[in-house]
């Protein structure tokens, strides 16, 4: 079952296109990894899905709806984004902060339910942040602040996850980790997940699907193991990338 449609898309910024006639279609339990260079169009393809980008043409389907007759908050309770400069700090606790993103889902203003708290501590857990709840964001160090844009997210509950450069001021550690948390909570709930990253074997180890932006509009669609070969990679990015293999992982680096 398709939760996301992208049919026929061209996207272009002034005299540039970033994207034509991309057709995606996003099902059920499936992450997707967006690669090309810096300028390619893999942040502006994203804001396009919720929205927030006019196409040149083509549609955008959520569910079997356009995105454009859904109102915010339907948007909000289906779709969740990490913007890639995460979170500014917030005159807030990391608690209160983290339950933002329950507000798609809330039913009253005036109190919070047991099972929006239950969700947004379960959150900071998975994220290493239950000790912090009641520190002031302000006082958070960049890395602390990215892991909890992304409990936030988490806490969202959202069908499609969109990503933009997720392990930003995050060590290896760490990113690890959250794709391993946000690849545990796409297979429970049935989501999808999308992740713009610069990092080929990051995507390659945790997407099992690959939109990969080339120059003057051109994309490549498919599995990771088909779409990320040396060559398409060394087109991609202009140049030359080459793979070296270690027991069953596969790496990528700029011979």
């Amino acid at each position: 079952m398709a939760i996301l449609t992208i049919q026929s898309l061209s996207l272009q910024i002034e005299k540039k296109i970033l994207c034509r006639d991309l057709s995606v279609q996003i099902g059920e339990n499936q992450r997707w990894g967006l690669l090309g260079k810096n300028g390619a169009g893999k942040t502006t393809l994203l804001h396009a899905l919720i929205g927030q980008r006019h196409a040149s043409q083509g549609s955008i389907q959520l569910d079997g709806k356009s995105i454009y007759d859904l109102k915010q908050r339907q948007l909000a309770s289906k779709v969740g984004i990490l913007f890639q400069q995460g979170i500014e700090a917030l005159p807030a606790t990391v608690f209160e902060t983290v339950m933002l993103g329950r507000h798609p889902h809330t039913q009253s203003l005036l109190w919070d339910d047991q099972k929006d708290i239950e969700i947004a501590e379960s959150a900071l857990a998975a994220f290493d942040l239950d000790q912090l709840k009641e520190r002031d964001v302000g006082t958070l160090s960049g890395g602390e602040l990215q892991r909890l844009a992304l409990a936030m997210l988490l806490a969202q509950t959202p069908q499609l996850f969109l990503l933009d450069e997720p392990s930003n001021h995050l060590d290896v550690a760490f990113e690890v980790k959250l794709l391993s948390v946000l690849t545990n909570k796409v297979a429970e709930t049935s989501a999808s997940l999308i992740m713009a990253t610069h990092d080929i074997n990051l995507a390659f180890r945790f997407c099992e699907n690959i939109i990969l932006l080339l120059a003057d509009g051109e994309s490549l669609v498919g599995k990771s193991v088909d779409v990320l070969t040396e060559e398409n990679l060394s087109q991609a990015y202009g140049c030359p990338i080459k793979s070296v293999r270690s027991g069953d992982h596969r790496l990528f680096y700029p011979a």
